[in-house]
Order: structure tokens, then sequence, then C-alpha cells
């Protein structure tokens, strides 16, 4: 069985690791096969293969962007990409410009509603950040004493700001990773967006209505899930020929998750027989396709 993480992030978007730091932790926990999703960027689809050794774990190119249609809000993962892709290049524009204005309105509202404030020095750093969001924004707080604690911050303040975000619709960020020669993928299907949880009963056509798009896997194993949820989605990735990936969605210090944490070791555990990733065979056959197809070597 090969230890897997494909979803993790660095201070490149929301993570405390930097590329190098997040290198040195995946080899220290024992991971063999990683991808860095940073959000709306893929700097380190180029930074993190010129930081590794020949005996380090294998890499593949990754990417997660924040989305929203009518039906709702998803997290598209992208794997396996050209980061030179045209296509894949304009979504990531669009979703930083997204993400910026959106920063700056939080800012605007911090102020007009609560009368936080913050010198010129620390805005100007904080838009200077490559993808900043709302740890940036609470950590800030935290250390001006508007809040306790960050998650105080995002949950009692941020948070409360009327919600007239800009997304990249889904559609336009499949086509966008297909385009780039890579894998669109479903992240934590049964998670919106914050602490939404979407009922099992409409997976099915929210994970259909994505793959009309072009969309090719979901994220069966995550952090996040219990038992059910897995089983569920590895049954819906069966009935509709997905692939399956498997993300712990590690933030270093900004989430209380560990590295490799994607329940995918306690479920072939539970499984009859050895431990194989033969028992999930969308997750093998994702692993063998990016070997075969984006030239991956292990």
């Amino acid at each position: 069985m090969v230890r897997i993480d494909l979803h993790m992030h660095t201070t490149v978007s929301d993570g405390t690791d930097r590329p190098e730091e997040i290198v040195r932790n995946v080899r220290a926990a024992g991971i063999e096969v990683f991808s860095v999703s940073d959000h709306d960027s893929i700097d380190c689809a180029s930074v993190i293969p010129t930081l590794l050794l020949d005996e380090d774990p294998v890499f593949i190119s990754g990417v997660e962007f924040s989305c929203k249609d009518e039906e709702g809000k998803y997290h598209i993962l992208g794997y396996g990409y050209d980061p030179e892709g045209e296509s894949i290049r304009r979504v990531v524009e669009q979703g930083h410009a997204f993400r910026m204005d959106t920063v700056r309105r939080r800012l605007a509202f911090l102020s007009d509603a609560f009368g936080f404030t913050f010198p010129k020095e620390e805005t100007d750093a904080l838009l200077s950040l490559d993808n900043p969001g709302k740890p940036h924004i609470g950590n800030l707080m935290v250390k001006y004493g508007y809040a306790k604690t960050k998650e105080e911050a995002i949950l009692e303040y941020i948070n409360k700001m009327p919600r007239k975000e800009a997304y990249v619709d889904p559609k336009d960020a499949i086509e966008g990773i297909l385009g780039a020669g890579g894998i669109p993928v479903l992240a934590h299907p049964f998670f919106g967006s914050g602490s939404q949880t979407i009922p099992f009963t409409d997976i099915r056509d929210r994970v259909g209505r994505l793959k009309s798009y072009g969309l090719s896997g979901i994220e069966g194993f995550y952090s996040g899930f219990d038992g059910d949820m897995i089983r569920y989605a590895l049954e819906v990735a069966e009935e509709m020929d997905l692939y399956v990936t498997a993300g712990s969605d590690y933030h270093g210090g900004n989430k209380t998750v560990k590295l490799g944490d994607t329940g995918l070791e306690r479920i072939l555990s539970e499984m009859p027989g050895d431990p194989s990733l033969e028992k999930v065979p969308g997750l093998l056959r994702f692993l063998q396709d990016v070997k075969k197809s984006k030239g991956v070597k292990w």
C-alpha cells in the first residue's frame, strides 16, 4: 500500500508551511505520493519539483479552485496539469482577482461594522501575499486585540460580512484544468463551503452535473469524512466511473489536520485481507493513469 496525500496547502495560499517546509514535512510523515493544492494558485507546481531529490516522494501538480454557480458552492481540485497551460492560467488569474477583491471588502467591512482598523503597513503586507484569506485577516485581528483567537475572528466578525463574493464557475474551472491536460476532481464532496454539509441524497445530482462538464473524479478519502461518507463516496465513484483521490487538507498551524490523515489506511485496514490499493480501483486507476499520461515517475 502506498501512503498518499493529495490535498495540502502552503504559505502560497492559506497554509503556514513554506514550500520547502512542506517538502520536509512530507518526507518526515512517510508520504510517498503527494500534491500541493493551493487555493487559486499553481506556483507550487513549478516550485516543488526544484526542491525534490531523486529519492524524495512522488509529486503531482495540484490546485484548488473555490467555485460557485446557481446550484451551490464547490471546491474543484486539479491534478497533473501543465503549469504553463494557458487555460488553467486564465482560471488562476480570475480566481486570484476575485480573492483579492474579497479581501479588500472584508477589511472595509470590519472597519465600517466594528471599527477594526490596521496600520497601512499591515494591510499592504496582507495585500502583497499571493492568496490572502480569512486566516490571514483573523491572525491580524488577534495581533491587534480585536479577537482572542483566529477562530473567533472568523466566526464572530469576518463571517458576518454580507455574502457578495464572486466565484469561479465550476464549469470554467473544470474546462480550464482539462485544457491544460489535467484531471479535475471534486474536493470533499460532502462539504460545500465552511461548515455547510451536503446531504447524501444530493451527492449524486451534484456529482452528475459536474461530470457533465468534464469532472473526472471525487475526493473519496478526506480527513473530515467518517466511514459512512467514505463508503458512499466510493460507491458513487464506482457507479459514475470516476477517479478517487485521497487528501488530508493540511494547512500547517492553521488547522489541526495532520499530513497523511485521509482515512485511506484506516478504511483499507478494516477490509478483509491485506491492505491494498487494489481494493480501491478508482484510486489505483488515478495513480496509474497519472503515471502513464503525465510522465510522473515512481
